[in-house]
């Protein structure tokens, strides 16, 4: 199986980003990305939108709300 590890190579050098493969020796494909994607880039961080407002749940939400009799892709 192929794993894929992220790096950026700098001076002939790989500075992983994440995990480091645990090998000693073996052979590699090299990808260069274009300049906008080689410096690490944190997450956006999400927030909630005040606007959402509140939600009330009405009945149980594990059963369907139709009853199976009705269910078009059964028959």
């Amino acid at each position: 199986m192929l794993n894929s590890y992220e790096a950026i190579y700098e001076n002939g050098q790989l500075k992983w980003l994440n995990d480091q493969p645990d090998v000693t020796h073996s052979q590699v494909i090299v990808t260069i990305l274009p300049k906008s994607h080689t410096s690490p880039q944190k997450p956006k961080r999400r927030f909630p939108v005040p606007e959402a407002g509140e939600v009330e749940i009405v009945g149980d939400i594990v059963s369907p709300i139709v009853d199976e009799d009705d269910w078009e892709c059964l028959k």
